[in-house]
Order: C-alpha cells, then sequence, then structure tokens
C-alpha cells in the first residue's frame, strides 16, 4: 500500500509541473510580445517626430533666410532697381544682407525640383559692377521642397493694392511678396507635408520711389 501511495504522489507532482511550466511559458511569450510592440511603437513615435522636426527645420531656414534678405532689398549700388526677376520658383533682387556699404545681387532658386538654392553676388569695381555669371557664395537652404510636384508657386508677388501680379512687365509695381515651402522628407511615410507660409513688403522700395 505504501509503494503505491508513493508513485499516485509523484505522477500527481511531475502533472502539475508540467501544467506550472506551460503557464509560465505563455506567460513570458505574451510579455515578450507586449515588449516588443512597445519599444517598436517607441522607434516609429521617435522616427514620426524626428522627420517632423527634420522638415519644419528645413521649411524655416529657407524661408526665414529669404524674408530677412527681402526685407532688406534696395537699390543697387549702380542704380538698378531692387527687384531684378519674378518667377514661380525664383526669384532675383538686390539687398543689403550683410548690411556693409556695399549691395549684394541675391538670387532664390527652386532647383531640381526641391531643393531650395541661394546665391550672392557682390559688386566690383568703380562705377560697380555686378558679374552674375559665377556666384561668391552658394547655399542650400531647404531640400525634399514639394512645390513643384504639387505646382504650388514658391513666391507669389503682390502691388501695393494686393493685387497679384504674374508678368515681369509688372515687376516694378511688386510691393509685396509671399514665399511658401511644402517639405516632405518621405511622401511615402509620416507626418506627412508640412508648409510655411511667411512674406514682406519692399519697404526701402517705398522709400525710394
Amino acid at each position: 500500500m505504501r509503494r503505491n501511495l508513493t508513485q499516485s504522489t509523484n505522477t500527481h507532482c511531475a502533472a502539475f509541473t508540467l501544467v506550472e511550466t506551460i503557464v509560465v511559458v505563455a506567460l513570458f511569450s505574451i510579455l515578450s510580445l507586449a515588449i516588443a510592440n512597445s519599444i517598436h511603437a517607441l522607434y516609429r513615435y521617435n522616427a514620426y517626430t524626428f522627420a517632423q522636426a527634420y522638415q519644419v527645420q528645413n521649411a524655416r531656414t529657407g524661408v526665414q533666410a529669404l524674408v530677412r534678405d527681402m526685407r532688406e532689398m534696395t537699390f543697387a549700388d549702380n542704380g538698378a532697381f531692387p527687384l531684378v526677376q519674378m518667377d514661380t520658383h525664383q526669384i532675383a533682387f538686390y539687398s543689403d544682407i550683410d548690411r556693409d556699404d556695399s549691395v549684394e545681387y541675391v538670387e532664390y532658386e527652386l532647383i531640381s525640383a526641391s531643393t531650395l538654392e541661394k546665391r550672392i553676388y557682390n559688386a566690383t569695381g568703380s562705377p560697380p559692377v555686378y558679374d552674375t555669371v559665377t556666384p561668391d557664395q552658394t547655399f542650400t537652404l531647404s531640400e525634399y521642397v514639394q512645390n513643384y510636384l504639387q505646382d504650388i508657386d514658391t513666391f507669389t508677388y503682390y502691388d501695393g493694392n494686393g493685387e497679384v501680379l504674374a508678368s515681369s512687365s509688372d515687376l516694378t509695381n511688386v510691393r509685396y511678396i509671399e514665399a511658401r515651402l511644402i517639405i516632405n522628407i518621405d511622401p511615402t511615410r509620416d507626418p506627412g507635408e508640412y508648409m510655411l507660409r511667411s512674406s514682406a513688403a519692399l519697404r526701402n522700395v517705398k522709400e525710394n520711389l
């Protein structure tokens, strides 16, 4: 009788240990899956935040530089009118961007359909001459610009009454310029596109006309 009782007890203990092991394995699997999902979500959130911040910075760098230079737009050292070119994705003008004793010739252009570039030409000689063949300085301000792809104007020009001007024949009537950049570093993923819009009145043009 004792021998049979002992065998029965050992069998019961072995069966209980197996069930316990299965439960532990199941709990461990569930916990591991939850941790993995949490880590994946964290990486996605960080990637989203980084992409969003990068897009905002890309847009701000270009628009802030542009608006700052446009506000300093003025007549050239040789007396030429401040605004030289007014296209939907390119603008050229004279501006004292570094506030020294000489006015620079500045170009902003959306090149390669997605990059906003700034080019600076300094006046030389007496009387002053602007050689616009080779820039003295070139800067890449914003990348991943979507304006071309979405057929959205980068630059819009207005007269003193707020009417939109589209012809180069209206160049001397421009008194207000609006700039917008649409940035999207990866159109197939979040956070989607970011648009920054700003504007500048040509205050020095008003004073000199």
